[in-house]
C-alpha cells in the first residue's frame, strides 16, 4: 500500500501514511511558503487526495491564511465540495496564492484573491467587505492566519514580537469576526483555528501557546452569543502538522526530524488530514455542534 493517503475516504493505516514526508533540519526566512517547502519535503493539502461530494454547495466562504498550510487544504476541500471561495494571505505569498486559486478554479468554482496584512485594523475590515462584494454573500468564516515564533526565554520575547504575535492570532480573529457577523445569515458558521498549544504549552512557544488559547475561549463565548442567531461557531486544535509555519521559525530547526513522535501516531500531521473537520464544522452535518473544540493532533492527551 501507497505511504500516501489515497484520499479520505478509503481505509488506510495511520500510522503508515506519510512515511516517506520526514523533514530534515531547515530554517525558511520570513513567513515561508509552500513553494519553498515543495523543494524539500513539500506538504500535502489533498490537491491529489481530497475527493467532493457536494457538501458545501453553494456555499460561500472567507479563509484567512488560504495560500498555504491547513487554509490551503481547507480552501481546497471547500471548493472540492461546492463552496466559492476568497483567501487571504500576506502578498509576499502571492506564488502560492495562485497555485491554490488554480486549484479553486479547476474544481468549478469562484476564487477571489486578498493579499494583505490582517495586523492592520484597516485591512481586515476590508478584506471582509471585498470577500462578500466579490462573493455575493458570506456563509463560513475560517480564521486560520497565524504567526508562531519558537523563543525558549521569556526574557527574550521583545515587544514587537509579542505584540505582532496577538495582532496576527487574536486581535485579526476578534477584527475580521466583528467585521463579518453583520454579513452572517442563520445556517451560518465561524471556525477559529487553535492549537494543542492551548491546552499544552510548549515552553518554547508560550506567546503563541497564549493566543491560541485567546483564540479558543474567543469561539466558546461566540458560541454562546451567536447561537441565537443561528449562527453556529467552533474551533478546530491542530496538533504538529507540516506547514510553512513549522520551519519558517515555528520550531527550533533540529526539532523538525523528531517532532510529532510524541504524538499516539508518531508522526507529522499533513494539512490534507485537517481539511475534513474544517468541512465538518461547515456543513449542516455538524448543526448541533457548538462551541466545539475539535481536536486533530495525532493523539495528544488534552482536558
Amino acid at each position: 500500500m501507497t505511504d500516501q493517503r489515497i484520499d479520505q475516504y478509503t481505509m488506510q493505516d495511520p500510522t503508515k501514511l506519510y512515511a516517506d514526508k520526514k523533514p530534515d533540519e531547515q530554517y525558511l526566512e520570513g513567513a515561508g511558503t509552500d513553494a519553498e517547502m515543495a523543494q524539500n519535503v513539500p506538504a500535502d493539502h489533498g490537491e491529489d487526495t481530497y475527493r467532493g461530494s457536494g457538501r458545501l454547495e453553494g456555499r460561500k466562504a472567507l479563509i484567512t491564511g488560504g495560500d498555504s498550510g491547513i487554509g490551503a487544504a481547507v480552501a481546497i476541500a471547500y471548493a472540492r465540495e461546492g463552496a466559492d471561495v476568497a483567501i487571504g494571505y500576506l502578498p509576499e505569498e502571492q506564488e502560492d496564492a495562485d497555485r491554490i486559486v488554480a486549484l479553486i478554479e479547476a474544481a468549478g468554482r469562484k476564487a477571489v484573491a486578498l493579499p494583505g496584512d490582517i495586523k492592520d485594523l484597516a485591512f481586515c475590515e476590508q478584506l471582509v467587505e471585498t470577500a462578500v462584494q466579490e462573493l455575493g454573500g458570506l456563509d463560513i468564516l475560517v480564521n486560520n492566519a497565524g504567526k508562531q515564533q519558537n523563543v525558549d526565554d521569556i526574557t527574550k520575547i521583545s515587544d514587537d514580537e509579542f505584540d505582532e504575535t496577538f495582532k496576527t492570532n487574536a486581535y485579526a480573529t476578534f477584527r475580521i469576526t466583528k467585521a463579518a457577523v453583520p454579513h452572517l445569515k442563520p445556517g451560518s458558521t465561524i471556525i477559529n483555528t487553535t492549537s494543542i498549544q492551548a491546552y499544552a504549552p510548549s515552553p518554547h512557544l508560550v506567546h503563541y501557546a497564549a493566543t491560541k488559547a485567546t483564540v479558543n475561549n474567543l469561539a466558546k463565548g461566540l458560541a454562546a452569543q451567536l447561537a441565537p442567531k443561528g449562527i453556529r461557531v467552533n474551533a478546530v486544535a491542530p496538533g504538529p502538522i507540516w506547514t510553512p509555519l513549522q520551519p519558517a521559525g515555528g520550531q527550533p530547526s533540529d526539532a523538525l526530524p523528531s517532532a510529532g513522535e510524541q504524538t499516539y501516531l508518531g508522526r507529522w500531521g499533513q494539512p490534507a488530514e485537517l481539511a475534513p473537520a474544517f468541512v465538518f464544522l461547515a456543513s449542516g452535518e455538524s448543526s448541533y455542534v457548538v462551541g466545539e473544540t475539535l481536536h486533530v493532533d495525532g493523539g495528544m492527551p488534552t482536558p
